[in-house]
């Protein structure tokens, strides 16, 4: 496996301040979201993955009534070196809510149930150069 290519995409009190960092508008936030590391064509898989379950986020939370100070959502994994086929991608949040434990695990849930990049790559993804 080549080496680990993870992305951080943050908002509110979890937004990054690298001065490296991607900046983002975002329809849930006013400051935007801003990623790390700034992104190689390696990341940028990882980067789509982090950046819709965060828009997801603040999305359902809205939903259910939660309020999101901020969050962060780590996305990484590898590619196999001889192909580029991913090896996989794993992603873990950070929430900075007041919302009890229980309420989070269902936010958690329903955004991973919704998320469309992670949807989408879970069902496998064609991808083909047109003429």
């Amino acid at each position: 496996m080549s080496d680990d290519h993870a992305v951080t995409v943050g908002a509110g009190s979890l937004r990054p301040d690298a001065p490296d960092a991607l900046a983002l508008p975002h329809r849930w936030t006013t400051a935007g979201m801003r990623a790390t590391p700034a992104p190689t064509g390696a990341h940028l898989l990882h980067l789509a993955v982090a950046a819709c379950v965060l828009n997801d986020l603040y999305r359902e939370a809205g939903a259910l009534g939660v309020t999101l100070d901020g969050a962060a959502v780590e996305a990484r994994g590898g590619f196999d070196p001889g192909t580029w086929a991913s090896t996989g991608v794993t992603y873990t949040v950070r929430c900075d809510t007041t919302a009890p434990d229980d309420v989070v695990t269902r936010l958690l849930a329903a955004v991973d149930a919704v998320a469309e990049i992670p949807r989408a790559l879970r069902q496998g993804v064609p991808v083909t150069r047109g003429a």
